[in-house]
């Protein structure tokens, strides 16, 4: 509708336009509602009420993988669980069982996976803490809250590889977080078995309460088959859990880990910079307040050993968003997280501290840290001294967090941070936000939502320096689903520790999607088709800008049909339209620069993409169409291959081919992933990455070692080789750096 619309008018008409795509935001708010009406008319339903009693032991358990002791026999079992994906609570293809068991010091759990071709059970991972979504797995949500907004998952599997998160809320899941708890699993004639014990210390939880949230999953993987104790719209997460009875007189000890950390490195010279040794310990201590409140402390806080960012090219006039991977930052993140926000607008961006604008490593000094619950609030507070660099002072930065639980799974709360560790200058934000969930509807549905308001303080500005918005969510897994949302960013709004790319705007979103599901038994699994868009508008037009109008970008894209196969293989068709107003020049590449005006172009996507449980996997996108006053061909390549659970090679390739009136350049990214997998304790990981806007390779090769949970240790080279003079493909040494790096955790 838009598409054809749009035609129609004059391409300086854009009052005409603004007008056209918010009639059509209505009536596609009006048919969401529609839709919404629907839910319960499709089939599906929850999970039954289900709980069981844990059984307190007095012998602990051997954690080995083997299922032979008596205290596993005398256990109760929880045998129970339906079939989630493909046909949500059919009778599973293979029988699980499972018991849980606990002391004062731990709860334990145990898995027999009955499996009727023991041989055909994908096991191809075999490094810790790697993302075991390729292979049969087993996993434990646990909400030690009982309030189904905070929890734990574990998974393990078939090689005994652990694999663990966080809630950050009721759906969504944080996987850097890395708990300290251990798991062994066999593979035997009948499937396999697999044992787990979590310390009570690596666990958060409110000991006025016997009962635990819980739930069981398992994945059979050349099935594509899901299996739960409890689901919900075919979903595993918060809302759908049932009761574990029965917790009482646990302990944690003294709640006390201490962390020492040694740390050498050597850098190299190059290009006139001296060279460079250093040893550099570090301490982090964690200490249970509480069995709900954490604190902790962190001194020559060392992030060497730290995954490097995937490289990006930016095609846009606005920064590109990296993911946080240190440890310290992500311990209780979900206490931090404000308004579900995952990129823009978020007040607190924890890679704001210890990384410079251009991606440099910042001292930090020490930090300290309180976060946890205390009835129904969860409570945060961070202090982080940043040392001085370049023209910037030292600077302490704080951030205070703390939420109330409301009604049955939402939460009101407020959130301030103090502090600019990119500038001399004085600033905070405060804000408040409201995350509203129901879970139980008609239908096994769900509606999410937030709405939160901020405002920023920055010394030297006055006025236009707040930021507000709200989204509403109703996801399925059959039918219809969608959400909207608006945002408003005003002009000054300067969170100097959270993450903004856009100000003093107003951006409208939304998505509407339809999901078939087919038979059983079939080649294919699901079917849909959607449209979302999103519209960003200028909240001001000066005169000197009127002829531009209000627009900054438009995106209106048409999911023609995504197809999921039951082989775990899918492929999508996408059309999409696309409106930029640039009120400046915009110098896009060496040499070529767009100029200040409104463009309207339009593109299509057509992709495959393989199911990774095959020892060879991967996908290939195409995309095809204009590119503002001018074409882009893009292809994105990926490939992985495993041969065995001993090596491992990921390839990744980016390409652009963009053509303007201006001149032609192009651009790719380039990463191998090359591993070695010596056994579950020892791993050789190399990561090649290269692209030709910085002509740079850098290549990261670690030596990882973990013999145990809370104990590991790092040999990490780093080594940059750059084309100096651009272009020749000429490569010589820029950067190198080698890190010696050993940790142990003390626990009392």
């Amino acid at each position: 509708v838009q598409y054809r619309l749009s035609q129609s008018l004059d391409a300086d008409d854009f009052p005409a336009r603004r007008k056209i795509l918010r009639n059509f935001t209505i009536i596609l708010t009006a048919v969401f509602a529609t839709g919404a009406t629907a839910f319960a008319q499709s089939p599906g339903g929850a999970s039954a009420d289900k709980s069981f009693r844990a059984q307190r032991v007095t012998t602990r358990p051997t954690i080995d993988g083997v299922l032979s002791e008596e205290v596993w026999l005398r256990a109760p079992i929880i045998d129970d669980l339906h079939q989630v994906n493909p046909v949500e609570f059919a009778v599973p293809s293979e029988l699980t069982e499972v018991r849980v068991l606990y002391d004062r010091d731990a709860i334990y759990i145990s898995a027999r996976l009955y499996d009727s071709d023991p041989s055909q059970i994908n096991a191809r991972v075999l490094r810790q803490n790697q993302p075991i979504g390729s292979d049969d797995r087993f996993f434990v949500h646990i909400d030690p809250y009982n309030t189904r907004r905070s929890g734990y998952l574990f998974g393990v599997n078939a090689n005994g590889v652990r694999f663990d998160g966080v809630y950050e809320s009721t759906t969504q899941r944080q996987f850097d977080w890395d708990g300290i708890w251990q798991a062994a699993a066999v593979v035997d004639a009948e499937g396999w078995t697999v044992e787990i014990e979590i310390p009570f210390k690596t666990l958060s939880f409110d000991p006025s309460t016997d009962t635990w949230r819980m739930n069981f999953a398992r994945n059979i993987e050349r099935r594509n088959e899901e299996i739960a104790w409890v689901s919900q719209d075919r979903r595993t997460d918060l809302s759908s859990m049932g009761d574990m009875n029965g917790i009482s007189q646990i302990e944690q000890g003294r709640g006390l880990d201490i962390v020492p950390t040694s740390n050498y490195s050597d850098r190299r010279a190059f290009a006139g910079v001296a060279a460079e040794t250093d040893f550099q310990p570090s301490v982090d201590v964690f200490y249970k307040v509480t069995p709900q409140l954490n604190a902790s402390l962190t001194v020559n806080t060392d992030f060497s050993a730290t995954d490097v960012d995937d490289r990006q090219v930016n095609l846009t006039r606005f920064n590109l968003f990296f993911p946080e991977r240190r440890d310290f930052f992500l311990q209780d993140v979900d206490i931090f997280q404000f308004g579900r926000l995952q990129q823009d607008g978020r007040p607190f961006f924890s890679r704001r501290l210890g990384i410079s604008a251009t991606g440099q490593e910042v001292p930090l000094d020490y930090g300290s840290k309180l976060s946890g619950r205390v009835g129904r609030f969860e409570l945060g507070a961070l202090a982080v001294r940043q040392d001085a660099f370049e023209d910037v002072d030292p600077t302490t930065a704080l951030i205070a967090r703390v939420a109330a639980n409301v009604l049955d799974e939402s939460s009101v709360g407020m959130i301030y941070t103090n502090g600019d560790p990119g500038s001399n200058d004085d600033n905070s934000v405060f804000g408040v936000d409201f995350r509203y969930f129901k879970s139980g509807l008609p239908g096994g549905r769900s509606i999410q939502g937030e709405a939160w308001l901020q405002q920023s303080d920055s010394e030297g500005i006055t006025g236009d320096d707040a930021a507000m918005g709200f989204t509403v969510r109703a996801p399925s897994s059959e039918g219809f689903n969608g959400s909207f949302g608006v945002t408003r960013i005003e002009d000054n709004f300067n969170p100097a520790l959270g993450f903004v790319r856009r100000t003093g705007i107003e951006q409208t979103n939304g998505d509407l999607r339809h999901t078939w599901r087919m038979a059983p038994g079939g080649a294919i699994r699901t079917i849909s088709t959607g449209i979302n868009f999103e519209s960003i508008d200028f909240l001001e037009v000066p005169n000197e800008f009127s002829d531009l109008g209000a627009v900054q970008s438009e995106q209106l894209e048409l999911q023609l049909i995504n197809v999921d196969l039951n082989s775990q293989d899918g492929f999508n068709l996408n059309i999409r339209r696309e409106t930029e107003g640039l009120r400046f020049d915009f110098p896009i590449a060496s040499g070529i620069v767009i100029e200040r005006g409104v463009y309207e172009f339009d593109s299509w996507t057509i992709g495959y993409r393989a199911g990774n449980q095959r020892s060879v996997s991967g996908g290939l996108f195409v995309t095809r169409g204009d590119f503002y006053n001018g074409e882009r061909a893009s292809t994105n390549l990926f490939l992985n291959l495993r041969p065995s659970r001993h090596f491992r090679t990921n390839f990744r390739y980016q390409y652009n081919d963009i053509t303007l009136p201006g001149g032609r350049f192009e651009t790719r990214v380039v990463q191998l992933t090359l591993e070695a997998v010596f056994s579950s304790e020892l791993a050789w990981t190399n990561l090649i990455q290269y692209d030709n806007i910085s002509e740079t390779i850098g290549i990261n090769s670690r030596l990882h070692w973990v013999p145990r949970a809370g104990r590991e240790g790092y040999i990490v080279l780093n080594h940059n080789l750059q084309d100096f003079d651009n272009r020749d493909n000429s490569f010589h040494s820029s950067f190198s750096e080698t890190t010696l790096k050993y940790s142990y955790t003390f626990r009392f």
